[in-house]
């Protein structure tokens, strides 16, 4: 197996040549935020402290607004409650005062349940929807911690925590919040560099695709809500020590407008261009003081000004790499025998069944009484007009679609109806008609999608970047690149899938489903769009998938294909079967060739 196998030593002088061009850019900030205070004043370290704490939040909520692509523009709230909470804790307000170390991270599990409590309708809702129910959380802290007065201090507030020598001084909790903001950094881009990064851009821009490699969606915003939760509490503990004294009014629409807009302004996907975002808009009203009073119109302008001019945003300027012209010759060349050395060989293995699967979409039958058996080691076509009910059938057999009657079995066992997270640990992968691809994700990074499910670090150990989470990626990482190599598009790994021909976007996605070394794959018009040389192509590619005992369902139009490479075939007409056997058998069913193939 030689295209998975690299010495410790290879491995490590690849990833810190791969990491350090994305090391230098936050190195330089961090230098220059530590030279800060040798070169200007308490007022601008005053900023800069002001700047690190916002980005403590924001490192955060960026995972939840820019990975997660969920509108969350009320996490002012957090910060609120993270600030009430360490400042409660150290006056002792409720309980015996406690130490302002230990207070933080006591914010931060509040903040973390909170977290999940605030996020927990992105399960349900949507885009501005959910944007509003997160603005509706942050009104009702600032109207709780106006009518607790007996805690809070209601409209005239309490004193904020003071942190001992030697941050008890600007310069001091400058350096502090420096530190948080370095670590948050760190953690968040641990995050995005990880499955679980790649995962929450997949439910992003893909969540069909991503259900079907395994990734659940709930287990991924809550692991995100908890992280993101916790920093933003955290971040409210610095930021009152910074006021010296709050009351909610320090809370305003515009800080929630402020943090949201850094995420824009910085890119999706991306920790530098936030944080580079984060840096100019704490910045930028100190230039422009004078139109201090127009902080809201200015904010409104400039999200226009972004989505207008450069919808990608800071990240997508300094993306430099994927400025440079792809060759426009270029062809998709597969390795199909290089797949021994990546897949496994299946000696027997379970039968898919499906016995009278019925499924309607009001009174449309779009299945009727379906019986299909797929076969390990064989290619199953699945053929019939536009209509009759193929893509319907694999999504059943995907589990996108419950159906009403019938019953599926995966050898012994039964496949229960819906629930399309659970087909990818079945041994269950496929492809889609109009590719499911990751525009904004690279070529590499949408094939490791696939192979999420076979990664064993926890969240924690991805955040903090220990050995088994270093394992995974190298492993996905070896194995992604192995079968673009064996689908031909190698050179490419490193571009964004969105600069992809049509075709090549077609190679990705089978790719991408043999990160799952699976049972059985469902192809979904693979063809479409591909010239005579790369259907001839992709013909030897599924010939060879096969050979390593995958059992292939085919769902195409190019008859000649599938007569070509089936085993078996099974043609459907207004979601029944119309005719089953072998291709030669299939050629001459005088019903098939009235009913579809012509003649």
């Amino acid at each position: 197996m030689t295209a998975l196998t690299t010495t410790p030593a290879q491995d490590e002088t690849s990833g810190w040549r791969t990491a350090l061009p994305h090391v230098v850019p936050f190195l330089g900030i961090l230098v220059l935020a530590l030279l800060l205070p040798f070169v200007s004043n308490d007022y601008w370290v005053l900023i800069g402290t002001r700047a690190a704490i916002y980005w403590v939040l924001i490192s955060g909520l960026n995972l939840v607004v820019g990975f997660a692509g969920h509108l969350a523009i009320g996490y002012v709230a957090l910060l609120t409650l993270g600030a009430y909470t360490t400042s409660v804790l150290v006056a002792g307000n409720v309980i015996p005062a406690v130490p302002v170390f230990a207070a933080l991270p006591i914010a931060g599990l509040v903040g973390a349940v909170f977290g999940v409590i605030v996020g927990l309708p992105a399960l349900r809702l949507r885009t501005f929807y959910f944007a509003m129910s997160t603005l509706g959380f942050a009104t009702i802290v600032t109207q709780i911690a106006l009518a607790w007065q007996s805690v809070t201090g209601g409209g005239i507030g309490i004193t904020g925590p003071e942190f001992p020598a030697p941050f008890n001084t600007a310069w001091g909790f400058y350096g502090l919040c420096i530190a948080f903001a370095a670590v948050t950094t760190w953690m968040s881009a641990n995050v995005a560099r990880s499955r679980f990064g790649r995962a929450l851009i997949a439910v992003r821009d893909a969540e069909v695709a991503a259900e079907a490699t395994g990734i659940s969606k709930p287990k991924m915003l809550i692991a995100i809500f908890l992280f993101a939760g916790a920093l933003a509490a955290i971040a409210g503990g610095l930021f009152a020590t910074l006021q010296t004294y709050i009351t909610p009014d320090a809370f305003t629409f515009d800080l929630s407008v402020l943090f949201f807009i850094a995420i824009l302004i910085g890119g999706r996907g991306s920790i530098l261009g936030p944080l580079l975002g984060t840096i100019i808009l704490t910045i930028l009203p100190e230039i422009a003081a004078p139109l201090a009073a127009w902080s809201t119109f200015l904010y409104a302008v400039l999200l226009l000004v972004i989505v207008l001019v450069m919808p990608g945003g800071i990240a997508a300027l300094l993306d430099f790499r994927n400025r440079r012209p792809l060759a426009s010759n270029r062809s998709i060349v597969p390795r199909p025998a290089a797949l021994a050395e990546i897949v496994r060989q299946r000696k027997g293995g379970k039968l898919l069944k499906l016995r009278g699967i019925e499924l309607a979409f009001g009174n449309v039958k779009a299945i009727d009484g379906l019986d299909l058996d797929v076969t390990p080691a064989q290619i199953h076509g699945l053929i019939g007009p536009n209509g009759s009910g193929k893509t319907t059938t694999l999504n059943v057999i995907s589990g996108y679609y419950a159906a009403k009657a019938g019953n599926m079995t995966l050898g012994d066992e039964a496949l229960p109806p819906g629930q399309p997270t659970l087909r990818a640990p079945c041994g269950i992968a496929r492809t889609f008609q109009t590719p499911r691809v990751i525009g904004e994700a690279s070529v590499l990074q949408n094939v490791m999608i696939g192979g999420s499910i076979e990664g064993r670090a926890t969240f924690v150990e991805a955040m903090l970047a220990l050995p088994r989470n270093g394992e995974d990626e190298r492993k996905l990482a070896a194995k992604a690149r192995a079968l673009l190599g064996v689908v031909g598009l190698e050179t490419l790994a490193d571009v964004r899938a969105d600069r992809l021909q049509h075709s090549e976007l077609r190679f990705i996605e089978i790719a991408r489903a043999l990160m799952l070394d699976p049972d059985f794959l469902l192809l979904d018009e693979p063809a479409a769009g591909l010239s005579n040389d790369e259907i001839e192509r992709l013909a030897a590619l599924i010939k060879a998938i096969c050979a390593r005992g995958t059992g292939v369902l085919l769902v195409e139009h190019h008859a000649d294909l599938i007569f070509d490479i089936c085993h078996q075939v099974t043609v459907l007409n207004l979601g029944r079967t119309l005719a089953a056997g072998t291709p030669a058998e299939i050629r001459v069913h005088k019903e098939v060739v009235s009913a579809y193939l012509g003649g």
